[in-house]
């Protein structure tokens, strides 16, 4: 039976980050992917244009209709939005037998808010301690912990805030970093640095959604977090190399670049 990985996220209508991204990512990685949607954007290259939650009651009704039916072997969560969401997310992941991956979005690519101010201790004290990874940025672990990281020598003190908040993994994403995009992944007694070469492409739409996804899909296909976490680091190097124009500014990363390559060696 193929893989199931269910997405909690919101929608980006532009395609490149969100419930599009992690699809994307999902059937490229080989696993069957679902959704349930949070609220829907107007985003495309420029930035977010509008955003609408939805209501509790229909993310729970999708939510269940998942995995009281098809079942999962893996849940990720993007952006929630509100602080009401963020709980009844936490509520419904904590009661399902499955590895959860964390992604807490906090602002899109463009610097566009996407979680409410008064979400931030619902994500500290209901999301982040169900998770079995967490993928903050250091944007995210600004918003979350107060820790301000701007050297390679400051993602462990990053990494010990997140994990305080009682997730089994934290991954902190350098890529903000100068140099080398470098990530720490560790629970706090072992450490797994991953590092990949900086590709000089602006197009990096997406990035976050499609890491944690691909975490996911590895996770659903019974890897251990750090095989899983490596393996999505390589699949999303890739992705990022090959990211492309679209639109008048940001463009996406490539979900597809894996079967780009695959044909072209034929």
């Amino acid at each position: 039976m193929r893989p199931l990985v269910l997405t909690v996220a919101g929608s980006d209508s532009g395609g490149g980050a969100g419930i599009q991204a992690d699809l994307k990512t999902m059937l490229a990685l080989g696993v069957h992917g679902m959704s349930v949607v949070t609220a829907v954007t107007a985003q495309n290259s420029l930035g977010v244009q509008g955003a609408w939650e939805l209501p509790v009651a229909a993310v729970r009704a999708q939510y269940r209709s998942v995995v009281d039916d098809i079942g999962v072997q893996a849940v990720k969560t993007g952006m929630l939005a509100s602080a009401e969401l963020v709980e009844t997310v936490a509520e419904l992941i904590g009661a399902t037998d499955a590895p959860a991956v964390i992604d807490p979005v906090g602002v899109s690519k463009h610097g566009d808010s996407l979680l409410a101010a008064s979400a931030l201790d619902s994500v500290r004290r209901r999301l982040l301690p169900v998770a079995t990874v967490a993928t903050p940025n250091l944007d995210e672990v600004a918003q979350l912990t107060g820790v301000l990281v701007e050297s390679e020598d400051q993602l462990r003190e990053a990494a010990a805030a997140v994990l305080s908040y009682g997730p089994k993994w934290a991954l902190i994403k350098g890529g903000h970093l100068p140099g080398d995009a470098v990530d720490l992944l560790t629970d706090g007694s072992e450490e797994h640095w991953l590092r990949a070469p900086r590709h000089d492409n602006r197009h990096t739409h997406g990035t976050g959604c499609t890491l944690a996804s691909a975490i996911a899909s590895h996770l659903a296909r019974g890897r251990s977090v750090p095989e899983a976490v490596t393996a999505a680091k390589e699949y999303v190097t890739g992705a990022i190399a090959a990211g492309f124009a679209l639109g008048g500014g940001i463009g996406p990363v490539d979900h597809g670049w894996r079967f780009r390559q695959d044909a072209g060696a034929q």
